[in-house]
């Protein structure tokens, strides 16, 4: 995206009469050529998300059941219970295996 340098409004590509690309300003007479290739690439650096559950801390004093690790078929996982919906709905059950600590949901 380009930017009018007078008015700050964004910039349209059009044709002139040779057929040349060009930008234009809608609000104001500003007219830039295009005589070259533009490309610009930008990189964003991921976003460091904080695990929903609260990290490994709140596994630290959970119980353990009898649950099939859907990833290493392992059949012991630790699990906790939380109300993520509204007080009507029924609960949320999250598991953790034992095994590889592969988390999965019920419910």
């Amino acid at each position: 995206m380009y930017f009018c340098p007078s008015c700050s409004n964004l910039l349209l590509i059009g044709q002139a009469e040779t057929g040349q690309n060009q930008f234009v300003c809608q609000t104001c007479p500003y007219v830039c050529k295009i005589d070259k290739p533009i490309t610009s690439r930008t990189s964003y650096k991921r976003k460091v998300v904080d695990d929903v559950l609260g990290g490994s801390a709140a596994w630290e004093n959970v119980d353990s059941t009898k649950a099939r690790c859907p990833k290493c078929e392992h059949n012991r996982a630790y699990f906790m219970m939380l109300q993520i919906r509204s007080a009507d709905e029924p609960m949320s059950i999250f598991y953790k295996c034992v095994s590889c600590a592969e988390q999965w949901r019920e419910g």
